[in-house]
């Protein structure tokens, strides 16, 4: 816990980033029948019955310090789409020595996720890259990841979202208001 707790406590050097990484399934689901709108006196009126349509996985990186997310959306949860993430903040960071990586213990959140993958001189190339930082196995929610997640279940997935391209239009429209509203 401590490690993790100094890490955040070190001061923005664009040479060594934190950042904290996280995911989480969703369940991607549609109405059976049309919800009806509010009229006055009355409020909307959802019907509690609702369609399966599949689940997706979400991936948050966070940068506690600028305030930097992103969100991105995957059909599945494998190692595969893992190292792209790495792969996709090795290519965010180009002039960073070696970016801090806060993380829980999921067994996929590992350097050997990287060589199951790639080829071997491009996993080693980017297992250096990253300095690894766990949580503790029963306090993940040490990771400032979950309270973007946190953030994200309440304004804006505590609804029916049906299909995997409506969802990324959902969190791209979320992403963009946290920026610009500067939050931290």
């Amino acid at each position: 816990m401590e490690e993790v707790l100094d890490t955040y406590a070190l001061p923005y050097d664009p040479e060594y980033p934190v950042v904290c990484l996280d995911e989480k399934s969703v369940q991607l689901l549609d109405h059976v029948r049309e919800p009806l709108p509010p009229v006055p006196g009355y409020p909307a009126r959802v019907d509690h019955e609702y369609k399966r349509c599949g689940t997706v996985n979400l991936f948050i990186e966070f940068e506690p310090l600028t305030g930097q997310r992103s969100v991105t959306v995957t059909e599945r949860r494998t190692s595969q789409e893992y190292a792209a993430r790495l792969q996709a903040l090795d290519r965010r960071y180009p002039e960073a020595k070696k970016i801090r990586l806060i993380q829980d213990q999921l067994s996929t959140h590992s350097p050997a996720a990287l060589y199951d993958t790639l080829p071997a001189e491009e996993a080693n190339r980017l297992r250096k890259r990253f300095e690894w930082i766990y949580t503790p196995k029963h306090a993940s929610w040490l990771n400032m990841a979950e309270l973007e997640f946190s953030a994200l279940q309440r304004q804006c997935l505590n609804r029916r979202i049906p299909t995997l391209e409506r969802l990324r239009d959902e969190v791209e429209t979320w992403v963009n208001a946290r920026e610009q509203a500067g939050i931290t």
